[in-house]
């Protein structure tokens, strides 16, 4: 999926401007703006998505989010920023409709570990693809499409094994709890129940996928504004490193058989990426610390609580409590929020601010999101000591033997 969604953003379009606000800057606001309406959509449609269409929605997402980068290639500038704005609506619900095929198994955390950890690579992977297409002569309007092309049949190969993957055993369901397509009310109980906890997770959510978001999609001027030319193997090579370690971490969950006390250590590993996000900023301020083990560093620190969250907080949540649910709608109501920060960040840049130096704003988003979100994983981490405990009900006990 990331290679119909992330090639476009290591092209810098000539340095064309629409009006005092480049376009590339237009682009990615325009795909993330579609992206997010995607995940308020997703919402619904990923909670109430039945395990037998999974398969064909995926296929129908992609193949319309390339025609989208079709429009984006024959489209002049700037009117073709509206294909990645279609573009990004068909991708957001991409995730999603994967998740399901992995989710409430005693296994999920390592298989979502990998998951996460295939998109951090591949974040690198489709950029180095990207910048490969550009340097033989591709032109920057029609990269992203012909990158498309190249990811096509790998991925119709990748779905067809999805649909290999066999249901939850009756061992999986007894430890983590059936997970059902959920009605309206289903969605609506659930959150009231837990209404403060899980405001507090989305908005930590909110604050990292800001952040992640604009290491993603302005790499190629943060390596520029450190110093660094941004070759296409750099994306590759800092992404890996990331990846490795985030899918340690976060996948030796699956040895944590207690759902309470793997809930709570995935909130300590969040602390533990906001506090490695911290070195990673004060290194790089007092000069300590180079280019690649700057982003290297505050690559790994972003991710072990965007993975955490992935991976074992929604999940190990819906365990403990044996709630009906499942983790698409917890995951998509954090991301719809998560990508709404970040696009009002975004446009908030736009009308305010210059083409100042990248790195100079990225700092300054880091330092105010790093205070914020340890304040709200010390609210949650309270919140949740004193509402998280499995109802001691009849039905509870019954699912629990």
């Amino acid at each position: 999926m990331y290679g119909f969604r992330k090639p476009f953003t290591v092209a810098e379009y000539d340095g064309t401007m629409v009006g005092s606000i480049d376009f590339k800057t237009i682009v990615v606001s325009i795909q993330v703006l579609g992206y997010m309406l995607s995940k308020f959509i997703g919402i619904k449609i990923i909670s109430e998505m039945p395990p037998k269409r999974r398969a064909i929605a995926l296929l129908g997402l992609i193949l319309f989010a390339e025609a989208a980068l079709a429009l984006f290639g024959i489209l002049p500038r700037p009117w073709n920023a509206i294909g990645l704005f279609f573009n990004g609506l068909c991708l957001g619900m991409v995730f999603g409709l994967v998740l399901g095929f992995l989710e409430g198994r005693r296994l999920t955390e390592a298989l979502v570990a990998g998951l996460c950890t295939s998109f951090i690579l591949a974040d690198g992977v489709t950029k180095s693809v990207g910048a490969w297409l550009l340097a033989n002569g591709v032109r920057e309007d029609w990269m992203p499409f012909t990158a498309g092309l190249i990811f096509l049949l790998p991925l119709c190969v990748c779905v067809g094994m999805l649909t290999r993957i066999p249901a939850p055993s009756e061992q999986d369901i007894a430890a983590r709890s059936a997970r059902e397509t959920m009605t309206p009310h289903d969605r609506w109980s659930l959150f009231s129940r837990y209404a403060l906890g899980l405001s507090v997770l989305v908005g930590i959510y909110l604050l990292i996928t800001i952040i992640r978001s604009i290491r993603a999609d302005f790499a190629a001027e943060l390596w520029g504004d450190l110093g660094q030319q941004a070759a296409p193997s750099i994306f590759t090579r800092s992404e890996m490193w990331v990846a490795m370690g985030v899918m340690f971490v976060n996948g030796l969950s699956i040895y944590v058989r207690n759902n309470r006390l793997a809930f709570f250590l995935s909130l300590g590993i969040c602390a533990l990426g906001f506090v490695i996000v911290a070195v990673a900023l004060i290194g790089q301020q007092t000069q300590s610390m180079g280019a690649f083990q700057f982003m290297v560093l505050i690559g790994f620190g972003l991710y072990l609580p965007y993975v955490a969250i992935h991976t074992t907080v929604f999940e190990r949540l819906l365990a403990m409590t044996r709630e009906r649910g499942n983790l698409g709608f917890l995951m998509y109501l954090a991301d719809a929020f998560g990508y709404l920060g970040y696009v009002v960040i975004m446009f908030s840049r736009n009308l305010f601010a210059g083409r100042e130096n990248f790195l100079d704003f990225f700092t300054t988003v880091c330092w105010i999101a790093l205070a914020a979100s340890l304040l709200a994983l010390f609210i949650a981490s309270l919140y949740f000591a004193n509402h998280g405990r499995q109802p001691a009900t009849a039905s509870a006990v019954a699912e629990r033997v």
